[in-house]
């Protein structure tokens, strides 16, 4: 813990000895008073509770600062945020070919998206599909699908992977019939 850290904790220890309320008691007083404005809830601590400008402020600080963090662990990042991550810097012109993908698979019916750390996988019951950025100038779909002959395009892959087959797209124009096809056929085998 470094120095500030301590001070700080000393003083909400110091707090709660004075007041004869836990940080939890204090933490509802403030939240059920109703105000939202710093100066309103320093004020009304001071009034209330005999605290000084100092402890109360400091108080209303450390409760905002816990209610920020807490309504950013709670919402976690929508999917357009999460694509923003994984196309970022020289594989930002990338993500015009996820997005065609993705208007695509939307005709085909519901699905879910988790996110991964170098890509997203789309399922049904079972993953159908996979879509990433392989390198800064590639994204790779990788299908799950039986019986479909690979071609010059469709990439089979070896037994064991997470997926059977792969198809490597370096532009938005490659988003074709073709293509969405072995979508199709990943996605029906999914449900």
């Amino acid at each position: 813990m470094s120095h500030p850290d301590k001070a700080l904790a000393t003083q909400l220890t110091n707090m709660q000895t004075r007041t004869g309320k836990s940080f939890d008691e204090l933490a509802a007083i403030v939240r059920e008073s109703g105000l939202t404005k710093h100066g309103e809830l320093v004020s009304m601590l001071k009034t209330t509770l005999g605290m000084g400008h100092g402890d109360a402020t400091t108080l209303v600080q450390v409760l905002k600062q816990q209610a920020t963090a807490d309504t950013a662990a709670s919402t976690p990042p929508s999917m357009d945020a999460i694509l923003d991550g994984l196309y970022t810097g020289a594989k930002a012109a990338l993500r015009p070919i996820h997005d065609a993908l993705l208007v695509s698979m939307r005709s085909l019916g519901a699905f879910e998206e988790a996110p991964k750390k170098a890509y997203v996988s789309y399922r049904r019951a079972k993953q159908f599909c996979m879509i990433g950025p392989a390198t800064n100038t590639r994204i790779e779909v990788s299908f799950n699908m039986k019986g479909v002959p690979a071609t010059d395009r469709l990439e089979a892959l070896p037994a064991g992977q997470m997926c059977q087959y792969k198809v490597r797209l370096t532009d938005v124009s490659q988003v074709d019939a073709e293509l969405l096809g072995w979508i199709r056929i990943a996605y029906d085998a999914a449900g």
